[in-house]
């Protein structure tokens, strides 16, 4: 779905944005060519929807459950079936439903958006307010380090705050940060001014390695 190391012309509050929590409705996760939904785990998802179509829910929630049984997968599939069984009022057992599956740090710009992410996956993404970016799908271990500080400082955060119950929110305004937990139990945030999110004991921890990362991916882009 993505690319390795490319540089990305469309801002990404204008579309990229929405890819990245695991929380699309179905019918916009499967907007994707046929041919890829031939494959799995697309097929699985594809198999749902088709069944939530038909109104067998629980057909459906069987799939979705299916698919947290495949090994290897993006984290954000893990997610996304977690965010659909969600919808069908079923909720991850207590003890999974606080792992962390992914990061995603925003920050409002003068004109634009950033937008660092990390999955548990090992996966990142780097989205510059200009609309340049920078992807990573694990080609080797280099950016390990980095991704799992932030994952191990956001996962600090996570144990002591609550799931959000509402709708995820729009892209925070300019001078304001949001950091976005994402788990089996949903969205996790944090948001504040950004001089002040910098300075809070649990968020400013999280923001400088979001910095560490997204430093190193465009080191990446330098050699």
């Amino acid at each position: 779905m993505f690319d390795f190391l490319q540089h990305k012309t469309v801002a990404p509050h204008l579309g990229i944005r929405e890819t990245l929590f695991g929380d699309m409705p179905i019918d916009q996760w499967l907007n994707i060519s046929p041919q890829a939904l031939m494959a799995e785990p697309w097929a699985y998802f594809d198999r749902a929807n088709r069944l939530l179509i038909a109104g067998d829910k629980l057909g459906a929630t069987d799939t979705f459950r299916e698919i947290l049984t495949k090994t290897n997968l993006e984290s954000r599939f893990y997610l996304q079936a977690w965010n659909s069984l969600r919808e069908l009022a079923i909720e991850p057992p207590h003890e999974i439903a606080k792992q962390l599956l992914g990061v995603v740090v925003e920050v409002g710009m003068p004109k634009g958006l950033d937008l660092v992410c990390a999955y548990a996956d090992h996966h990142a993404r780097y989205f510059n307010f200009s609309g340049a970016g920078v992807v990573w799908d694990r080609p080797n271990d280099q950016l390990d380090t980095a991704i799992d500080l932030l994952l191990q400082k956001s996962g600090a955060v996570v144990k002591a705050i609550g799931p959000w119950k509402e709708k995820r929110p729009a892209a925070p305004g300019k001078n304001e940060a949001r950091i976005n937990f994402l788990t089996p139990g949903g969205l996790h945030f944090g948001q504040g001014p950004m001089n002040l999110l910098e300075n809070d004991p649990m968020g400013g921890t999280v923001l400088k390695s979001a910095f560490n990362l997204m430093q190193e991916m465009i080191k990446l882009t330098k050699k």
